[in-house]
């Protein structure tokens, strides 16, 4: 954007640099990733020069290459010299063939094209050694070889820049008589003969030839020699030539150019050329390239008739002090010190105007249309930009952007500033609708333009009637604009205005809360910095009043809830203003036609009833007192008026809103018939949850339930503390009902409304809402009902909510209270949901019911530990198993969920107030765990892996890890697998805590055996822990209990028909033939088993892995039948078919002493 670049490019010249927060995502290319490719091609030039296919192939890649940067040419920079350096070298060279000279110019310029001839000439070598050369060359060009002009174009363009030499050229010249006695050509007429030839061309090298003249002809020796003489024979071409031939079109191009290029050169011949100029009649020819090269001189030779001078009106730079800017309207003394004498500049003298100024104007009105003749009429056409309703968004921009020029040109008087104003106040929140989104953002970002530049140039006192409507409009724009560039922008220009005008009410003050980069957040934006504003007065009301017609109903539903949001926040600013304006004026939008408007008027009306029932409580009011009746049952009505069912994505949780902000607010409705359709649609839009999209459903549950638990807690008590038991009935039984829902979300609605009942709503009720058949029930996980994961997750939620509800009672009534007869029940259910490992297509779903889980636990344990202690010796059992749980899951492989865990882990050792009993090694413990990041495997896994030396967390936190070194995301294996390796290491000189180790190794092995979620990753486990050694000590001894264990269970796992978990057993089978004894008989023959396995990959990947084993286990087998049976391993093809590959593999066995595998026959029966 116009303005917010500005500020950037500033920010950044003074040092100030910042990130923004804006993202902007574009298809850019990060560098000149075709170098290599371009120095080939470069190089190959030599040898594809004569062969005109070829060349012209290469000549198309390089091409190709170069047009992917024309939209950032900045990116060859860096390659741009050693590119020219390459292509030069072959020009310079002697034995470089015409062709091959014609295409490295033509290389050369498609990279100027692509580049810019203005940066790309600045290359070329320009010291007095280059003159001649590039002059010769140039001279022996034929100039109407139409398949050469590139070699030209360049050649002109590198004379150029040759003609820079700070030399005078007669010093070239040397003694003018060649060698045949015949007078030799100066330099200087040589270079100017070429110019003016080829001015007068008809294709690019013409362009060229004006940069030639540019740069030779402003040389103070060829000025002073040949400036008239060329002057002359421009004009004479000028007037000898028509425009009626396509020839003298372009001689009067060239012409027109080289005068065009030398104006500022010509101030003394400026009437002579005006003269030729009007006798031309270039406004009378047909071509419009000629008429605008004619008017684009004219213009330029005009302007040196004119002395430049200021307005007395425009702004004067004074004290670069900004207290005295600030101050200069306070005080006559400081406003002279500070403005110059106004005037004294009114009083300078005027000076004769000459009668050429005449001239130019008189060739100017033919160029322009009538409506255009006055600076009145321009006025006029741009507000016409404004007004029209037929004008598009880019009529408005445009619009903006002429008045903020003519505004810092100086040609915006003063007095317009009252039309003008309005205009850029209105621009300054334009914004139209198109489809789902909007447009008018680049208006708004050229309005702050504008803005910004009337603080440059006016005076304080023009602007000082418009200051309160400016500042308003651009701190509105600055805090509550959609787009970060548009608040950013409004925020500069705000600044620009208060440092340069001094004249904004609050100008400091605001702008160190709302500055260039306080702004870039937009909810701090809505809720803070817009309280902090709306606290001085004079922008109060204005700031209201813009949320209330242009952001509650604004397209965008982020908008319209921070907007209502704000309200809320901004009613104690202007309490009687919101309860007798805002809010009348918002009901009839609840009701009306729009959705967006009646969405954000329903929100709205809630959070500044709400606010104002805040505010009565300081003052002894209700908010019946504040508002009028007529208000009140309009609020009351408004579910009546609204229909939910179109748009119900919008209206229900927009619905509840209000329910749940009007109960709050204590609005005198108990037993008035608006309770029972308040309740009916919160019921409803339980019900009707399946039918929202998936991404509005967890607001409208937020919603219902929040608007569930007011009404409840306002409206359903028959007197304090006790329910209306008929409604408790109800609920508690529709709830409970809806708990057996086909419909997932539907028992998640219910489950959550269960959970957010108050107290009084589920006493005498905690055994049939909590245990045996209802929530209780909805955790546990069965096939028919695996895919009610979320119902799961809420109903695990819901029993936390309602147990911290009920509260504890060690001997109270189990359905009334968390008591000893009810909380063995409670737990037992929470950590048998720290067990759902349930995958769908979404992947590990059940994390989200172990996630809650934990949770509950910690609120649970924290409740009865900080009410009835003594619960907890009765359940020693049930705090060991929910320490050691926790710990597998702070030991899993998801960062989310293990730094849960974790968290939740050190939050309840820690725990002081209250403290939790009988944490089993609570002082070691304690001792072990810093404070860390558990998100990071690179910290979590080095303190984790110490609970395997504690035995009562040794099971699960070995079982916890297993999924993370043997899991498939590399930084959780690799920090997992070394902190489990650096204890193996520690413990390799204890037998018996590595005997205990590998006894729990198998326990989880055996335990998981048909878990595949378990056992793939063990196996991997395993496959590294014996590749590292780490049971060598058990190697020593023949037959190993250990050894033999884990090869019976492993042999359980080889009648799988899962292709991984086989090549995983596969691996671990060739670990264990390091083991001595019948262990290593037995492991070849399981191995050479799976070598006729009925998979051929499994065949083959046997028959690989055993390769391997017998290099790594060179002891394994008898040395003299070692190369055979490494040979006949590698050459096999194991994928063959059966028939074939066994053979083979009983050659093995002899080889290796095993017996034979026997072909075992089915028996039918």
């Amino acid at each position: 954007m116009l303005l917010s670049l500005k500020m950037a490019l500033s920010d950044a010249d003074n040092g100030e640099g910042g990130e923004s927060d804006a993202i902007v995502t574009a298809c850019v290319l990060g560098g000149f990733s075709e170098s290599s490719e371009t120095r080939v091609l470069i190089s190959s030039l030599p040898e594809v020069h004569g062969d005109t296919v070829t060349s012209e192939s290469t000549t198309q890649r390089f091409l190709v290459i170069m047009n992917r940067y024309q939209e950032q040419p900045h990116l060859l920079d860096p390659h741009l010299e050693w590119m020219l350096n390459m292509i030069l070298d072959f020009i310079r060279s002697e034995k470089s063939p015409p062709s091959l000279v014609h295409l490295c110019f033509k290389f050369l310029y498609i990279i100027c094209k692509v580049r810019g001839y203005k940066i790309f000439m600045q290359l070329f070598p320009h010291e007095v050694a280059d003159v001649e050369p590039v002059l010769d060359l140039m001279s022996r060009q034929d100039p109407k070889d139409s398949e050469t002009w590139e070699t030209r174009y360049m050649l002109l363009l590198w004379l150029s820049m040759t003609c820079l030499i700070p030399f005078d050229l007669s010093r070239l010249d040397g003694h003018l008589e060649s060698e045949g006695g015949k007078a030799r050509e100066p330099t200087m007429d040589r270079i100017l003969a070429i110019a003016k030839s080829y001015l007068v061309v008809s294709d690019s090298p013409r362009d060229a030839a004006s940069v030639l003249v540019s740069k030779f002809m402003t040389r103070p020796d060829v000025k002073q020699k040949r400036l008239g003489d060329f002057l002359d024979w421009s004009l004479t071409t000028i007037s000898q030539t028509n425009d009626q031939s396509m020839r003298d079109i372009m001689v009067l191009d060239g012409a027109l150019q080289s005068l065009l290029v030398l104006h500022a050169r010509l101030s003394v011949c400026t009437p002579t050329i005006l003269q030729c100029l009007e006798q031309k009649r270039l406004s009378e020819s047909s071509q419009a390239m000629l008429r605008k090269l004619g008017v684009k001189l004219i213009q330029r030779l005009g302007l040196t008739f004119l002395k430049p001078r200021l307005a007395a009106w425009r702004y004067q730079r004074g004290s670069r002090s900004l207290a005295a800017n600030l101050s200069m309207s306070q005080s006559a003394s400081t406003t002279d010190a500070v403005s110059p004498d106004v005037e004294a500049q009114e009083q300078e003298e005027d000076y004769d105007i000459p009668e050429e100024v005449e001239t130019v104007i008189g060739e100017f009105l033919p160029h322009l249309s009538l409506k255009s003749l006055s600076l009145n009429v321009i006025f006029f056409d741009l507000c016409c930009c404004f007004s029209s309703f037929q004008e598009t968004d880019n009529a408005w921009h445009g619009g903006c952007l002429a008045l903020a020029e003519l505004g810092r040109r100086g040609l915006l008087l003063p007095s317009r500033l009252t039309d003008v104003v309005p205009l850029i106040i209105k621009s300054l929140t334009y914004e139209e609708k198109r489809g789902a989104c909007s447009v008018g953002s680049n208006v708004r970002d050229a309005a702050c333009y504008v803005c910004w530049s009337f603080a440059r140039a006016y005076e304080p006192k023009e602007l000082k009637p418009f200051v309160t409507q400016i500042a308003s409009a651009l701190l509105i724009t600055a805090v509550f604009d959609r787009n970060v560039n548009c608040r950013r922008a409004a925020s500069a220009a705000f600044q620009e205005n208060v440092g340069r005008q001094g004249t904004f009410p609050h100008g400091i003050d605001i702008l160190t809360a709302a500055d260039y980069y306080a702004v870039g957040n937009l909810n701090n934006c809505y809720l803070n910095i817009s309280v902090y504003i709306a606290s001085f007065p004079e922008y109060t009301n204005a700031m209201i009043d813009h949320l209330v017609a242009m952001k509650i109903n604004h397209w965008d539903s982020v908008i319209r809830e921070l907007a209502t949001k704000a309200l809320h926040n901004l009613t104690p600013q202007a309490p009687d203003y919101m309860a007798t304006t805002v809010l009348p004026q918002l009901l009839p939008m609840a009701v009306g036609i729009d959705l967006h408007s009646r969405h954000g008027a329903i929100l709205a009306c809630a959070e500044i009833t709400h606010a104002l029932y805040k505010l009565g409580l300081q003052t002894n009011r209700t908010v019946v007192d504040m508002i009028s009746s007529e208000c009140v049952d309009a609020l009351k009505n408004i579910h009546q008026m609204v229909r939910v069912g179109f748009g119900g994505e919008l209206m229900r949780p927009a619905m509840c809103g209000l329910i749940e902000k009007l109960s709050l607010s204590k609005m005198p409705f108990k037993n008035d018939p608006v309770i029972t359709g308040w309740q009916w649609l919160i019921d409803d839009t339980i019900k009707s949850l399946h039918l929202v999209s998936s991404g509005a459903k967890d607001g409208i549950m937020v919603a219902v339930v929040s608007a569930l638990s007011a009404l409840c807690e306002e409206y359903y008590q028959a007197q304090a503390g006790q329910a209306d038991s008929q409604m408790q009935n109800v609920l508690v039984s529709q709830y409970i009902e809806g708990l057996k829902s086909p419909q997932m979300l539907t028992r998640c609605g219910s489950a959550l409304a269960l959970g957010c009942l108050p107290r009084f709503m589920i006493h005498s009720k905690l055994k049939q809402v909590c245990l045996k058949f209802c929530l209780q029930q909805m955790c546990s996980v069965s096939q028919k009902e695996g895919s009610f994961t979320e119902a799961r997750r809420d109903a695990v939620r819901a029993i936390a909510q309602v147990c911290v509800k009920a509260g504890v009672c060690a001997n109270g009534s189990p359905d009334s209270a968390l008591c000893l007869e009810n909380v063995a029940e409670v737990y037992g259910t929470l950590l048998e949901s720290m067990n759902d490992y349930t995958t769908d297509s979404r992947g590990d779903v059940g994390a989200w019911v172990r996630e809650a889980a934990m949770t509950s636990l910690m609120d649970v344990t924290t409740l009865v530990a900080s009410n009835h202690f003594f619960i907890f010796y009765h359940s020693v059992c049930r705090v060991n198993r929910m320490m050691c749980c926790l710990a597998q899951q702070a030991a899993e492989k998801i960062d989310r969920y293990r730094a849960h865990a974790g968290n939740i882990f050190l939050r309840l050792l820690h725990s002081t107030k209250p403290a939790v009993p009988h944490i089993p090694h609570q002082e070691e413990l304690l001792s072990i765990f810093p404070v860390l990041n558990w998100n990071a495997p690179s910290q979590a896994f080095q303190y984790i892996t110490q609970l395997l030396r504690l035995p009562q967390y040794q099971y699960h936190t070995l079982l916890g890890l297993t999924v993370s070194v043997g899991g498939i995301t590399e930084s959780t294996v690799h920090f997992s697998s070394q902190s489990l390796f650096d204890y193996l290491k520690g413990i390799q000189d204890n037998n018996a805590a590595l005997a205990q180790f590998g006894d729990t190794l198998l326990s989880i092995f055996r335990d998981n055996l048909r878990n595949d979620r378990v056992t793939i990753p063990f196996l991997k486990m395993l496959n590294q822990m014996l590749a590292n050694s780490c049971f060598e000590i058990f190697t020593t001894e023949e037959n190993h209990q250990f050894c033999v264990d884990l090869l019976a269970l492993c042999k359980e796992l080889k009648k799988s028909k899962d292709i991984s978990k086989l090549r995983a057993c596969i691996a671990v089978f060739c670990g264990l033939i390091q083991f001595q004894g019948e262990v290593r008989k037995k492991v070849l023959s399981q191995l050479l088993m799976l070598l006729c396995h009925s998979f051929p990959v499994i065949r083959k990947t046997t028959a690989s892995q055993m390769y391997e084993m017998l290099l790594t286990y060179d002891d394994v087998i008898d040395p003299e039948v070692l190369d055979d049976v490494m040979t006949l391993l590698s050459d096999t093809n194991w994928e063959g078919d059966l028939a074939t590959v066994r053979p083979h593999r009983n050659q093995l066995c002899d080889w290796l002493g095993v017996p034979r595998p026997q072909v075992v026959a089915k028996v039918t029966i």
